[in-house]
């Protein structure tokens, strides 16, 4: 991944780090469900698991990062990890994440950055917001077919504001 300012949310995901229609229907499944899904990819080691799930327990203890308009961003640190890990979830039935709206949730972006990069992490969450908070991009990731589908989008860049 290139560490540049312009970073872009498709260059930290790749199909097999999707899931294109999630299961979980409330907030911390749908963490645990997203953390699971990077462990049987083999994108983030099993032994991992617990101190990944702490980490995102003790930053969603401070505030939900379900930031509204359907969107969450559940986001750690972790020691011990090079670069950002990172996986997408989409929820058609939509997931309780005590969002700021208190509206449901349908696209999750979760991610883990290596605790001494704290620019990468702002540049991450940067990218990831500028990206989902356009509404013609989530029109399109809810018709996305399939994981392809979805890296497309994100991938294309957002169409421009009338």
């Amino acid at each position: 991944m290139r560490h540049t300012t312009s970073m872009k949310l498709a260059e930290l995901l790749s199909p097999k780090r999707v899931i294109a229609n999630m299961k979980a229907a409330e907030h911390w499944p749908a963490i645990e469900e997203l953390v699971d899904h990077l462990i049987k990819c083999d994108d983030l080691s099993s032994a991992k698991r617990t101190p990944v799930l702490e980490a995102f327990r003790d930053r969603e203890d401070q505030c939900s990062t379900g930031i509204g308009a359907g969107i969450a961003i559940p986001h750690a640190f972790l020691d011990d990890i090079d670069d950002v890990i990172a996986v997408f979830g989409r929820s058609n039935e939509g997931i309780d994440f005590c969002a700021l709206d208190n509206a449901p949730v349908h696209y999750v972006v979760l991610f883990i950055v290596p605790r001494s990069q704290y620019t990468l992490h702002l540049k991450t969450l940067a990218a990831i917001a500028k990206k989902l908070n356009n509404g013609d991009v989530r029109k399109q990731l809810a018709a996305a077919r399939g994981a392809h589908d979805i890296i497309r989008v994100l991938a294309e860049p957002a169409p421009a504001r009338v």
